[in-house]
């Protein structure tokens, strides 16, 4: 009886010891992907987090084009309304010095068509200058929009 009772001790101790084994491999390897997961977590923080900031960066370069941009405009939108300006005085000046109304008509004529001649060409240039500041302040912002997409589009490493 004392050995069937000493098997059984030992079947049972055997059993015991099996499970414990068992039970530190599956805690062991339930740490091993925490902490598999724990950094691929704090991998893709820091990723997003470089992204981000590069996003900020993008953000601030756009605006200072802008706001350089909208300098250089004013500055050509002012030099243009002291060009006409003065030749709207000089126009006014030669208007008194006239002496019958047909010189009065043809002054008038070739100022009012100068001075459209000049609209229109500032116009465009402003356009053109408005057009150059837009593509130049959306360049590193569609830049971060295409990293962004290329970044947030990859599959998570396992």
């Amino acid at each position: 009886m004392s050995d069937k009772f000493a098997a059984a001790s030992k079947t049972i101790e055997d059993a015991v010891a099996t499970a414990k084994q068992n039970l530190e491999g599956l805690v062991k390897a339930q740490q091993e992907q925490v902490e598999k997961a724990s950094a691929q977590i704090l991998k893709s923080y820091d990723e997003l987090s470089a992204l981000t900031k590069g996003n900020v960066d993008a953000v601030v370069k756009s605006g200072t084009i802008v706001a350089k941009g909208a300098e250089e405009a004013g500055k050509q939108v002012a030099a243009f309304t002291q060009t006409s300006l003065e030749k709207g005085v000089s126009t006014g000046k030669a208007l008194f010095a006239v002496k019958t109304i047909q010189e009065l008509i043809e002054l008038q004529n070739a100022y009012t068509k100068a001075s459209f001649d000049a609209f229109v060409a500032e116009s465009a240039k402003l356009q053109e200058l408005s057009v150059k500041i837009a593509n130049e302040a959306l360049a590193p912002l569609s830049e971060r929009v295409n990293l962004a997409v290329e970044t947030l589009s990859k599959p998570v490493a396992a």
